[in-house]
């Protein structure tokens, strides 16, 4: 359960929490909105994190909302669901993750290219990750306990440090729920809710967890709590170590914090960490993504050599196809478009997957056999491992996850147009693609 709480937690802790704030700041001015904005926001990613451990504990296999849509709704919204993570659900953040990573490090070595260290990193946490199951299980663990340790570490130096804080108005005010309820919140909500977009990771590997109905609901709930306690604190350090006009626009809000924190050496040494601290979540992503490569190529023989594994019982191919897609976003896109768009068709994505539970809870389905068992069996749905947890506070849980993504959405849609056409484009594309491979594995079972 280490490993999948780890997983769930490094998958968060990442990007978003380092960048965000400073293009939340163009839109919003307010403490109070800005803080709410991440307790909003985690309060909607707890509650989708239980949602889908309903979902992962009755379907029990791994691939997240490729394995959820395919078995509730049908087997194209399963494909593109897949397609969406292929591309840019896990992809992408890998990029924006590695990006960061090389940014925070080229701060503090400017003669370091800040694109070629992402690329360099990427390539490099793809060779791991390809080697062994323990190789790449303790990396994930260790890496993240030092993750965490480190920010709760620079928390506290935060408030402990800084002798002359930034005025900061975190008591509620009209001004503040006036920011709350206007479209500048709700867009803003679309670089938090990509910043705990990670907790849904185990759902992606649940069939190499040991007992999904127990396991997942503890990880999905505990990792995300924590992630949202450990956001608030940075964020309140971050606007009370530095001047919001410091902050607005800028990608390395944790560095300019630093450097009011602890000086411009200690500075140079946080940006060193901080960069490190990327490195856990850009080898989450490429450990638990790959898996949605791995099961699209179990069901459709167009892409069965996503299907291989190496000798050591790893989708070697599968990772490596996602690093090139990283590597691809790395070099030819800007950050803020691929967050916006990446946050968005991820935002879709998860609505859609959340919304299942309803339906599952109508048809009063049993767990769901898991069809990647290679020896036959069914794992995870032995007697053994006893019904499918039920989400905790359902309907109303599910609802809150819901209701904020599809208004966050809605936003997004109206605010920034041309993202979001980008990302129904590519949903269009998936279903294309899709019925192209469904013809074409037709035609090859025929000539058998």
């Amino acid at each position: 359960m280490h490993t999948a709480i780890a997983v769930v937690v490094a998958n968060m802790v990442g990007t978003g929490v380092f960048t965000s704030l400073g293009f939340q700041l163009e839109d919003l001015r307010s403490g109070f909105a800005l803080l709410m904005l991440w307790i909003v926001g985690g309060v909607a990613a707890v509650c989708g994190a239980l949602t889908y451990a309903e979902l992962g504990s009755t379907i029990r296999r791994s691939g997240g909302e490729y394995a959820f849509l395919s078995h509730i709704y049908h087997p194209a919204a399963g494909f593109v669901s897949g397609w969406i993570s292929a591309t840019i659900g896990f992809a992408a953040p890998t990029a924006l993750a590695a990006i960061t990573f090389g940014t925070y490090l080229s701060s503090v070595f400017p003669a370091l290219p800040a694109r070629w260290l992402a690329v360099g990193l990427v390539v490099v946490l793809s060779f791991v990750h390809a080697s062994t199951h323990r190789t790449s299980g303790g990396f994930q663990r260790w890496t993240t306990t030092l993750k965490v340790a480190l920010i709760i570490a620079f928390c506290a130096a935060g408030v402990s440090l800084v002798t002359e804080s930034q005025p900061l108005d975190i008591l509620p005010s009209a001004a503040g729920v006036s920011s709350i309820l206007s479209g500048g919140f709700a867009v803003s909500l679309i670089f938090v809710s990509y910043s705990y977009s990670g907790w849904n990771a185990a759902t992606y590997v649940t069939r190499e967890l040991r007992d999904p109905r127990r396991i997942l609901p503890r990880a999905l709930g505990a990792g995300t709590l924590l992630v949202m306690v450990l956001y608030v604190g940075l964020n309140y350090v971050f606007l009370r170590a530095a001047p919001a006009e410091e902050l607005v626009g800028r990608l390395e809000v944790g560095y300019i914090a630093a450097t009011h924190i602890f000086g411009p050496r200690g500075a140079d040494i946080m940006g060193i960490t901080l960069a490190l601290l990327l490195v856990s979540t850009v080898s989450a992503m490429v450990l638990a993504g790959p898996r949605v490569l791995h099961a699209i190529g179990g069901d459709y023989p167009t892409f069965r050599l996503l299907r291989r594994l190496n000798a050591r019982g790893i989708p070697a191919v599968a990772i490596y196809t996602q690093g090139a897609i990283s590597l691809a976003f790395i070099l030819t896109e800007s950050f803020e478009t691929i967050l916006v768009f990446s946050g968005f068709t991820m935002g879709l994505n998860t609505l859609i997957a959340a919304a299942g539970v309803f339906v599952l809870r109508r048809r009063g389905s049993p767990a769901a056999p898991d069809r990647e068992a290679g020896d036959g069996s069914r794992a995870g749905t032995g007697p053994e491992a006893g019904p499918p947890y039920r989400a905790w506070g359902y309907p109303v849980t599910p609802l809150v996850f819901v209701t904020v993504t599809g208004w966050t959405l809605t936003y997004i849609l109206i605010e920034r147009p041309l993202e979001a056409g980008l990302g129904l484009g590519l949903i269009a594309v998936g279903l294309a693609i899709y019925a192209f491979t469904r013809a074409r594995d037709r035609a090859l079972s025929r000539l058998r």
